[in-house]
């Protein structure tokens, strides 16, 4: 019985021994294996290994996927024109040297962090205080990332980190000066409105100006064709009429007699305080006209 019970315990010690002995490498990591605190293997490829109970070995697990840094809060720097500007940026980055990293980090990723946050931050300050407002913010934006992203290769060379990208996600004015950006734009877009209108205006003026003008030459000249016109009707018409009272004069001023009498009787209300005898009736006293015929006083 003792001895079953020896092989059980012994078998126990046995499997955890194993069981401490075996480990997985995911295929998202490293695993540096250290002997009394020496690198001894580090392993890239996922699988299980083995190594030695602790501890007179141990595991460290590295991540081999590219990591982000973003800025922990909003940077402020300051430019060449001596303005505040405030910056968010992010950093892509990896392990790519697992023994380089543990040396000069201890495999520590929160070190590395704060490393490169470090380097970052001062090669921003370095980068933004030798340009100007408008270069930081529009023309010279890709520049200072791709400047700055050479700075950190070139400081973290020897340490196991490769920097995959860098990008500045927001560079804007303080708050403060912001608002006063703001109005300043503001007061610039009023002006040109303004200047617009006025130009506007101007020209709609000119243009009425020249319509009218137009116009009264257009008038004008019709005016003046119109009564040309008619002078030449009025001139053929009494042609037409000197010429047909020509050829019997007696009818023409039988005509111009009706013609008078028409213009006057043309209503019922019309009165007309006349001679009876008068030269104006003289039709209605004789059909010929003679002037001599008096009227009777019948006909008064």
């Amino acid at each position: 019985m003792n001895r079953i019970i020896l092989a059980i315990v012994a078998l126990v010690v046995v499997l955890g021994i194993l069981a401490s002995s075996m480990f997985v490498v995911d295929q998202r990591q490293y695993a540096a294996v250290f002997a009394l605190g020496e690198i001894k293997q580090v392993i890239k490829s996922p699988g299980l290994y083995f190594k030695w109970p602790a501890p007179l070995e141990n595991v460290v697990f590295l991540d081999k996927r590219v990591l982000t840094l973003q800025s922990p809060e909003t940077d402020r720097f300051i430019t060449a024109e001596k303005k505040n500007v405030v910056v968010d940026w992010y950093l892509k980055w990896r392990i790519v040297n697992p023994t380089e990293f543990i040396r000069s980090y201890g495999g520590n990723e929160q070190r590395a962090n704060d490393r490169l946050y470090q380097i970052v931050k001062a090669a921003l300050n370095e980068q933004i205080t030798r340009r100007t407002v408008g270069q930081v913010l529009a023309s010279e934006r890709d520049k200072i990332m791709t400047d700055v992203q050479k700075v950190i290769t070139q400081s973290v060379s020897g340490t196991g980190l490769q920097i995959v990208d860098m990008r500045l996600t927001r560079v804007d004015f303080v708050a403060d000066i912001t608002q006063s950006v703001y109005r300043r734009m503001a007061a610039e877009r009023k002006r040109v409105a303004n200047e617009l209108r006025s130009t506007g205006q101007a020209e709609a003026e000119k243009i009425r100006a020249e319509a009218d003008k137009q116009r009264e030459i257009l008038v004008a000249d019709a005016y003046s064709r119109a009564q040309t016109i008619k002078g030449e009707g009025d001139a053929k018409a009494s042609e037409i009429y000197a010429k047909a009272f020509g050829q019997n004069p007696q009818f023409a001023e039988f005509y111009r007699s009706l013609e008078a009498y028409r213009a006057s009787f043309n209503s019922r209300s019309d009165v007309v305080v006349l001679d009876p005898s008068s030269d104006f009736f003289r039709f209605f006293r004789n059909p010929n006209g003679d002037a001599s015929t008096k009227a009777s006083p019948a006909r008064r």
